[in-house]
């Protein structure tokens, strides 16, 4: 919001939250309804495409969101080195109310002007270059000394300033402002839409085709990477003054008092406000090569819906933990095909970048889902992923490389130390991170505990703890006899006499993994703390007792470009997985934690802690 917020800074609708879209019901309905109702020269196409180039210009935008946050993960052509940050990320979380406007102006025009809006032909060569004309002429003009009027200290701080609230702009940066200002280009852009329908030579195609333009320069101007060929400008010199680039835009974004223009800088020229390093810029960015990582987090994908929330999907749910939710239903026939195209075709790829103090952090995803993981008949061609990955981001000279989810299994890949051992001269570190979820569990548990309760999956981890509880006079009480007998083959005889097997439910502390069901659950007595060890979160069928989050700690205030959650987890938390990587760059320890091999987990606890990671709150 702007630092002194002016009248009409929030959109009439604000309140309403998602429902915001019932605004454009009635009028769809409408125009639908008549359309399928009315003898065929009756019949108003025009207002019947008001709704799908509304659809148009959700998709075109979000194309725009998932390319420009994939190349910026990337690092290549990256223009502003700053990160992105969830305040952005919430700010920009209405950048769809001008499209719900658009959609409204175009309804009220065809309403407002039946004779001349309505049932307009689907081409008309005249009405096209009429508003090619007036772009190029008054609205280019008018809006470069309508912005220029924007960044006086009056209008800048009610308003304007709402937008360059985002220094490290993204596509949608660029439709962010407040309501009244939306108004003045809405006025402004209606030049060029409806003076040709006044004038008798509108036509379908034309607005929609100068919609479709404003969006694409508009998404393009703001991403944060350079991609606009130096060829073309070499080989046309001229487009130079009729079409801006990113780096362009980006400048006025960092600068502020410079390259005021709309899409055509040529205004910019003439007033003497193209900012002087402006060339400069475009060609360095152009040279700029991709981003070497030095730690790299290799996840995959969880449940099939779970593709909306990655940071490459939709920016609002990517920016809020992981749950199921029933709108994603509407969406099954395009998460079908994607899961089918990332199953079939797939190949890992660079979810976001990262950086703290002198490191450069990468999560890169295999493209498989939980219940891929499960059937064995899959297992080597994960392997086969996961192994390629490892390889390449050798190859880049990546120090560490951490496994995520499933990518670590004791089934899959003993731990990821099947990698090791099929390529003994790796220099990368391959880490499992077991010793750093030790330790988060093991400071999880309250003070004073003197029994605890273990129900699930027994795995390296699970041994690690309970051995490590054993070891300072905790009793585990194991309800499956499985469980126990193999936890108890593992364990030293000195400890041995602290594990036994329980069928008694009421200890107020249990220590969960996969395994746990809800017959289990259902046994608990009431308040009792449910303290997971895996990287899954148990389900939650009791609101009686208190769940505990998988182990994950808070990042440094340091901690650059995270905007989006880690599956399930909270903001600015991230997973002992992915965490234990980057403690392992920065100490700079030269060994693999795989197969059986853990690292001290008390050196490793507090490593963590003098790095700035904050353990959550119990």
């Amino acid at each position: 919001m702007a630092s002194k917020p002016g009248i009409l800074t929030n959109w009439p609708w604000h309140h309403l939250g998602s429902f915001k879209y019932l605004v454009l019901a009635p009028w769809a309905i409408h125009s639908t309804y008549s359309f399928i109702t009315k003898e065929e020269s009756e019949r108003d196409l025009t207002k019947l495409l008001i709704l799908p180039l509304i659809l148009w210009r959700y998709i075109h935008n979000q194309l725009w969101i998932s390319l420009a946050r994939y190349r910026t993960a990337k690092g290549n052509n990256r223009i502003v080195d700053k990160g992105v940050e969830f305040e952005q990320v919430d700010r920009e979380s209405n950048w769809d109310d001008q499209i719900l406007l658009s959609g409204l102006y175009f309804y009220a025009v065809t309403m407002m002007l039946p004779e001349k809006a309505s049932r307009l032909p689907m081409w008309r060569s005249d009405g096209v270059l009429i508003s090619f004309l007036l772009h190029i002429g008054p609205v280019e003009f008018l809006y470069y000394w309508f912005h220029r009027a924007l960044h006086h200290h009056f209008l800048y701080t009610r308003y304007h300033s709402h937008h360059h609230s985002s220094i490290v702009t993204e596509p949608i940066t660029s439709v962010v402002h407040p309501f009244a200002e939306h108004i003045g280009y809405f006025l402004l852009f209606s030049i060029a839409m409806l003076t040709p329908v006044l004038l008798g030579t509108g036509s379908n195609f034309a607005t929609i085709t100068y919609i479709t333009y404003m969006d694409f320069m508009n998404n393009m101007g703001h991403c944060n990477f350079e991609f606009v060929p130096k060829t073309l400008f070499s080989t046309f010199p001229f487009l130079k003054y009729v079409m801006y680039t990113p780096t362009y835009h980006s400048l006025h974004h960092t600068q502020f008092r410079t390259n005021y223009s709309l899409f055509m800088p040529f205004y910019d020229y003439i007033y003497g406000t193209v900012d002087k390093s402006s060339d400069s810029l475009y060609e360095k960015s152009l040279r700029r090569g991709g981003e070497q990582p030095d730690v790299v987090h290799l996840t995959h994908l969880t449940t099939p819906d779970s593709i909306y929330h990655l940071r490459l999907g939709f920016a609002y749910l990517a920016a809020r933990p992981l749950k199921c939710s029933k709108w994603s239903l509407i969406l099954w026939p395009v998460t079908c095909w994607s899961h089918l195209l990332t199953w079939f075709y797939g190949s890992t790829f660079v979810l976001e970048r990262n950086s703290f103090k002198n490191l450069k952090l990468q999560s890169w995803v295999v493209p498989a889902y939980n219940f891929q993981y499960i059937k064995d008949k899959n297992n080597e061609a994960i392997n086969k992923q996961i192994e390629e990955a490892i390889l390449d981001a050798d190859s880049q000279g990546v120090k560490v490389l951490t496994l995520g989810l499933h990518n670590q299994s004791e089934e899959l890949n003993k731990y990821g130390e099947l990698y090791v051992e099929r390529n003994p001269k790796l220099n990368i570190k391959v880490v499992d991170g077991s010793s750093l979820a030790t330790a988060i569990v093991i400071n999880t548990i309250p003070k004073g505990t003197s029994r605890i309760l273990f129900r699930g999956q027994v795995n390296k981890i699970a041994f690690a703890i309970v051995e490590a509880l054993a070891q300072t006079g905790i009793k585990v009480d194991a309800i499956n006899k499985s469980d126990y007998k193999e936890l108890k083959l593992k364990l030293d005889d000195k400890i041995k006499p602290c594990l036994a097997h329980s069928t008694c439910y009421d200890h107020q502390i249990w220590l969960v993994g996969e395994g746990l069901s809800d017959e289990d659950q259902r046994k608990a007595s009431k308040g009792t703390i449910f303290i997971p060890f895996s990287q899954f979160p148990p389900k939650k069928i009791r609101k009686d007792c208190f769940y505990g989050t998988p182990p994950a700690m808070i990042i440094p205030k340091h901690f650059e470009n995270l905007h989006s959650c880690e599956n399930w987890l909270p903001r600015k938390v991230i997973s002992a997985w992915r965490i234990a990587g980057i403690v392992h760059a920065l100490e700079g320890w030269k060994i693999n934690e795989s197969g059986d091999r853990m690292c001290d987990i008390q050196k490793v606890w507090q490593a963590t802690l003098r790095h700035g990671f904050r353990p959550l709150n119990a």
